[in-house]
């Protein structure tokens, strides 16, 4: 009878693990019914989609292009002015010869002061830029205040505005 109990026990535990296997097989053909169903709707929209993904990332692209060149045209007009900027502030400190500094450097403040006031602008500044600064503030000490204010304008114009607006 133990026997037979066991064999029952067993029979009942194979059909519940059959039902299970069968309702697992139920759920399974349903679930491929419906992925049949929606399956024919998935596949016909895939290509649609895929072109649809590859246009937004090749807009994208190009947009991101566009601003790249934009930089880089920015960035070759800043280094042009730069060396512009360059270029004139050589020619500004070729404009003080250095015998003629040689010459500044060695008068008395007073007598460098009148000299340099009757210069032109660009040309005093360029002077006095290359002199020792020790001498250049006795000269500009010795020199009437509104000459000597133009002056300093003048070498402080020769310092690109971006750059000074950096600093301050």
């Amino acid at each position: 009878m133990r026997r037979f109990a066991t064999i029952t026990v067993a029979a009942a535990i194979a059909g519940l693990g059959q039902a299970a296997v069968a309702q697992d097989a139920v759920q399974t053909a349903r679930a491929q019914a419906e992925a049949a169903r929606t399956n024919p709707y998935c596949a016909n929209v895939a290509d649609a989609a895929a072109d649809a993904r590859f246009a937004w990332q090749m807009q994208t692209l190009s947009a991101l292009e566009k601003e790249i060149e934009q930089r880089i045209v920015q960035l070759e007009k800043k280094r042009a002015e730069y060396e512009e900027w360059l270029r004139r502030r050589n020619e500004f400190l070729k404009q003080a010869d250095e015998g003629l500094v040689a010459i500044f450097s060695r008068m008395r403040p007073e007598a460098a002061a009148q000299q340099l006031a009757s210069l032109k602008d660009e040309k005093a500044a360029a002077i006095i830029a290359r002199l020792n600064p020790r001498i250049s503030s006795a000269i500009l000490n010795e020199m009437e205040p509104g000459r000597a204010a133009q002056l300093t304008g003048t070498l402080i114009d020769s310092v690109p505005r971006e750059r000074a607006a950096e600093k301050s």
